[in-house]
């Protein structure tokens, strides 16, 4: 087999909010294709590591290389066009846009994008309130329809945070099929997530975040032995 292509590498990264030192040295790897979930309580940093590789933070020192490109001076939109799609925890819809409207609002930044329907396809729900307003969408299909709008762009790597949460079980699982069919085409994913039961059959490799750094790595393999330490970490 060949040797897994590092797509991502996180060294010595601190981020600060203003005067708020939020990370404290945080390193990681992600490979090619691999999905990588940031485990850990509100406030350890999962989100502040996801929106520093965008360079959506206050300030930001380190090292973060995306695909051999070192980021960490670049602006946000220049970043954006290493070809990163963010989904938000607040999803962000357009209200007073229709929901096709909101997929189509956002710029390709890479050739082989999904078709709307492709989008569609894989959302069917959104087919059928194509011409709903934002407003009138029900959070799973907001839901939907946040990451269906990233998928349009071309982006083939993919930053989502709490996507699963507060949603039906059935949207969930909507959800979960669309991450393997994601990871199956080749893209490469970083979640956050609280769910755990959500993420623990979707990611190939899990990282647990305390007070800013990364406390522990381990592999899907290797998750049945690293329960009692989740257990005292996330009170799963």
């Amino acid at each position: 087999m060949a040797e897994p292509k590092e797509f991502l590498r996180i060294s010595d990264l601190h981020a600060w909010y203003g005067e708020s030192h939020i990370l404290h040295g945080v390193n990681l790897t992600v490979n090619e294709g691999e999905v990588v979930t940031l485990l850990g309580r509100n406030g350890a940093g999962r989100t502040t590591t996801i929106k520093s590789i965008l360079g959506l933070v206050g300030r930001r020192t380190g090292q973060i290389t995306i695909n051999g490109t070192e980021s960490v001076h670049m602006a946000p939109h220049q970043i954006a066009k290493l070809g990163i799609g963010y989904c938000p925890e607040e999803r962000g819809i357009f209200a007073s846009l229709t929901c096709e409207e909101n997929l189509m609002l956002p710029p390709v930044i890479a050739s082989g994008g999904m078709g709307l329907d492709e989008i569609y396809d894989m959302f069917p729900n959104l087919s059928e309130r194509k011409n709903s307003p934002g407003t009138r969408l029900s959070g799973g299909e907001q839901q939907m329809l946040a990451v269906g709008r990233i998928l349009r762009t071309g982006a083939r790597f993919l930053l989502l945070d709490e996507i699963s949460e507060g949603l039906a079980p059935v949207i969930v699982q909507a959800l979960a099929r669309m991450i393997r069919s994601l990871k199956a085409k080749g893209y490469t994913i970083i979640m956050v997530e609280q769910n755990f039961r959500f993420a623990a059959p979707l990611a190939d490799r899990f990282y647990v975040m305390e007070h800013g750094q990364i406390v522990e790595g381990f592999t899907s393999a290797e998750l049945s032995n690293k329960m009692s330490m989740l257990s005292e970490y996330l009170g799963v």
